[in-house]
């Protein structure tokens, strides 16, 4: 009997170690973003591959938010650490060959297998907290994954500022490995758990559907107007194949036992109102967090470091704005405070629209802060306002539906704005001089070169990158102006004492 009693005890799971292994994971994850995208100038002007800049980072997010809902059925059938197991071991051998990428079409395969483990990573850990914390104490533990998030986004700029100055791009990705091997330790030597044995079914047909639909889509926005024609063959042929698939997809949600996404959540006006406005959140976050470092370093002519602290100043801001409104929601109520990040997004937006070169990096800095802000009032407000809404039953799958939307909409976003800054730098290079190419903007992003040019040949290009990236800028005020106007219709919500 004692001994029986001793063999259970070194069963139990010791959940500060555990939580500090999950901490690391969740900061190699985070971080993994915004460390990308500083380093992103550097990365292309050792690699060339201007025209697949924004594949590194639409490749990452369309697997993660591919494999996000997949590996969540997963654990429920093989239990959480395998899964979490698997999905760190993937991430870090993608990192291991991402920081041995000779050129930039492997980078963006080797980002491919990061992103699978990221479809991993992320959920199992807010699954793995669930599991050892009771309900009272989930929403301190939330809070530590919270501030994870929010030091990860300010560290990330800077690090990867700081390692493109003084070290190889290369470690930017061989970062991971030390968190993810300390992460490995502590989950497998000390979380246990009781896997259920009752068998339940995935939805693979679903999102095969819509990997195919959603990947024929991100291929048009991007390749379209500069690589292809946009009434060529073969933007033609991938567009019905997005309608086609796309079509099916919802056909096969509709029969799915367990659907991939629950479509009956749609029929409730806060959910979709919420969903779309995260949707296009995460749209001009990512597309704000991989342009803006190449318009401070290539058009304004400032070093990473500078790039860097242009986008933690959004970091900061978000954070902020998240506290604030969880008191926001209590006293004035979800819709005002929603109202109120779409009012932020939308000035970030026009005080970009704005930037020229001649403003600085604390004008863009300033910019980024406005835009954090308007991303802490709505993503805060957004998800607590959900779980108010739905019963206990759904709550778990109404809250991976909103992670899902703002992964999609950080894949759709640098896809279109890619696509856009693309096809505005050729027709400002046909205009000025047939012979130059985009991969000629990679010069403005190595300094030896750079510093090589005729200074009337530089002026050129870069006021042509200026203007290219003015379209850009223009995207994001649309989408900021878009997500005000769908706050406005974001229902009024009586709150409910909790039991």
């Amino acid at each position: 009997m004692q001994l029986h009693s001793i063999i259970n005890k070194k069963k139990q799971t010791r959940r500060p170690l555990v939580l500090v292994a999950l901490i690391l994971s969740m900061f190699m994850a985070a971080i993994e973003g915004t460390i990308v995208a500083t380093a992103m100038p550097n990365i292309v002007a050792d690699l060339g591959g201007f025209s697949l800049y924004s594949w590194v980072f639409s490749a990452f997010l369309l697997m993660q938010a591919v494999t996000i809902l997949i590996f969540g059925k997963l654990s429920d059938l093989y239990g959480r650490k395998p899964i979490y197991v698997i999905g760190v071991v993937i991430f870090l051998i993608g990192s291991i060959l991402c920081g041995l990428a000779p050129t930039m079409t492997l980078l963006v395969i080797f980002r491919i297998i990061q992103g699978i483990g990221a479809g991993a990573v992320q959920p199992i850990i807010t699954t793995m907290v669930g599991d050892m914390y009771s309900i009272k104490e989930r929403a301190k533990i939330q809070g530590y994954l919270a501030s994870v998030w929010g030091i990860s986004s300010i560290a990330g700029p800077l690090f990867g500022g700081f390692i493109v100055k003084f070290a190889d791009w290369a470690w930017i990705f061989w970062l991971n490995i030390p968190l993810g091997i300390l992460g490995l330790i502590g989950v497998i030597l000390f979380f246990h758990e009781e896997v259920s044995k009752e068998k339940k079914t995935i939805d693979y047909t679903g999102a095969s559907l819509f990997f195919i639909s959603v990947s024929a889509l991100i291929i048009v926005l991007v390749q379209g107007g500069t690589a292809w024609h946009w009434n060529s063959i073969p933007i033609i042929s991938l567009l019905s194949l997005f309608i086609l698939g796309f079509s099916l997809f919802l056909w096969q949600e509709h029969r799915a036992k367990t659907p991939m996404m629950p479509l009956h959540l749609w029929k409730n006006k806060l959910i979709t109102i919420a969903n779309l406005i995260t949707l296009i959140s995460g749209m001009i976050i990512l597309g704000l967090s991989s342009f803006l470092p190449t318009y401070v370093q290539g058009v304004m002519g400032y070093s990473p470091i500078i790039a860097g602290f242009t986008l933690s100043t959004m970091s900061i801001g978000w954070p902020i704005a998240s506290t604030t409104a969880g008191h926001l929601v209590l006293k004035i109520g979800f819709r005002p405070t929603a109202i109120l990040g779409g009012i932020a997004l939308v000035t970030g937006g026009t005080l970009f629209m704005f930037l020229e070169p001649g403003n600085g990096p604390i004008y863009a800095g300033f910019s980024s802060f406005v835009i954090g802000l308007g991303m802490g009032l709505t993503s805060t407000t957004f998800i607590v306002a959900i779980q108010n809404s739905v019963d206990w039953k759904t709550r778990g799958a109404a809250t991976s539906l909103t992670m899902f939307m703002r992964i999609i909409g950080s894949a759709t976003g640098t896809a279109i704005l890619g696509g856009v800054l693309n096809q505005r730098m050729n027709q400002l290079l046909e205009k000025q001089d047939a012979s130059l190419a985009v991969a000629n903007t990679d010069i403005l992003l190595n300094d030896t070169a750079r510093n090589q040019l005729d200074p009337a040949l530089l002026a050129t290009m870069e006021q042509t990158l200026a203007e290219a990236m003015h379209a850009v800028f223009i995207g994001l005020f649309i989408l900021g102006l878009i997500a005000f106007l769908l706050s406005s219709f974001f229902p009024e919500i009586k709150q409910k004492k909790q039991k």
